[in-house]
This record gives structure tokens, sequence and C-alpha cells, in this order.
């Protein structure tokens, strides 16, 4: 596409997932549809007051994102989550993803960029949009022992700075690399600010 600019540079072509390159947010989507729509609107209520404490600054975006983990997903089997996520994939791909969106994906890998998701969205979900897509991911981890959720996160919730801090970790020096970014949300900005090329909301 005519956007992309020229450079010398190793291209990087990183993508945040939900809301850029699909309709909707795809974590709860996953709750709600995998979990079934009573189950996932029973534990909306009991998170009711983190929720509340969110909206009125006393509860951070993150502390929430742990509080929807830790009561939805505590003692779930990896295997199980695993193979949920592949059927969710499966069944919500045409729903879900933008077309315009999947076209610059498969542009940027045509031109020969290094193609990554990078979201705040649990990994184990996204694996199997990551494969059909045919690029990387960088993305939440959850906790696990003995092939169980253990309800939290490994490090630390992939948004914001953090999203530049993985980008270096898993591709090294980013000043060595040519960085394109797509995003659309606040948890974006940090990665957006560190490319030379931007571009924020641009399938909406």
């Amino acid at each position: 596409m005519k956007h992309n600019r020229l450079t010398s540079k190793p291209v990087l072509a990183a993508f945040d997932f939900d809301g850029t390159l699909t309709y909707r947010d795809s974590f709860t989507l996953f709750l709600k549809t995998e979990l079934g729509f009573a189950r996932y609107s029973a534990g909306l209520r009991r998170l009711s007051i983190p929720t509340f404490k969110h909206l009125t600054g006393f509860r951070t975006r993150d502390q929430l994102k742990e509080d929807l983990i830790r009561h939805f997903l505590t003692g779930f089997s990896v295997a199980e989550l695993v193979d949920r996520s592949d059927y969710f994939c499966s069944k919500i791909w045409p729903r879900l993803m933008r077309p315009n969106a999947l076209k610059e994906v498969e542009h940027q890998l045509q031109v020969g960029a290094t193609v990554t998701l990078c979201s705040a969205s649990p990994e184990i979900v996204l694996r199997p949009f990551a494969k059909r897509l045919g690029v990387s991911l960088i993305a939440t981890r959850l906790e696990e022992h003995d092939g169980v959720l253990t309800g939290g996160i490994q490090g630390k919730n992939c948004r914001q700075a953090e999203k530049v801090a993985r980008l270096a970790e898993v591709h090294g020096d980013l000043s060595l690399l040519h960085l394109r970014v797509w995003g659309d949300t606040a948890g974006d900005k940090q990665m957006l600010e560190a490319a030379q090329e931007r571009y924020y909301r641009w399938f909406h």
C-alpha cells in the first residue's frame, strides 16, 4: 500500500489486536461465548465492586484485568483452554475480523516485514489468530502450574509501556528497526510513539 515508506532498516510491523484488527474486544467475547452467557453475566455481577472502583479511579485497568482473569480462569486446564481457543477462533473469525485490516497484515508480510500482534489479551486465546494470520504473537501471559491456570498473570499486562518493552525483549534494540505500528486506544500510546510510522484507528 502507498502509505508504507521506503527504509533501509529491517521493518517490524506491530498490530494491536482488539479494536484494531477486530470489531470488538476478543477476550470478553471469548469468555461470554465459551463459558456461556449465564455464567459470564453472573461473574460480571460478582465483579461489580472492582469495576465500580475502576470507574471511580480507585482501581487500575490492569488490576481490573487481573480480577477478571482470576475470577473466570482460575483452575482452568491449559489444554482445555487451548482447545476452546482454537474452536473460538474458527467460529468467530468471519464476524470478528476487519477485512481491510486483514489485507494490511497480508500486505506487510508480502513486502517482507516481520509482523507481530502485540496485545493485552491473553496469549493463549490469541495463538490461533496469530497462527491463522501467519504472524508472531506478543500478548499477556497467564501463569500456570502443572498444566492448570493459577488465575494470575506472568509478568505484566501487555499494554502501554509494557508493549514497547515486550517488543524490545523479543526483537532487540528497536532503534535498529523501522517500526510500523497500528493501534486504536490509549493502551497503544507508547507503542505508537516509538514507531517511525503510526497508524491510529487506521481501519475504522
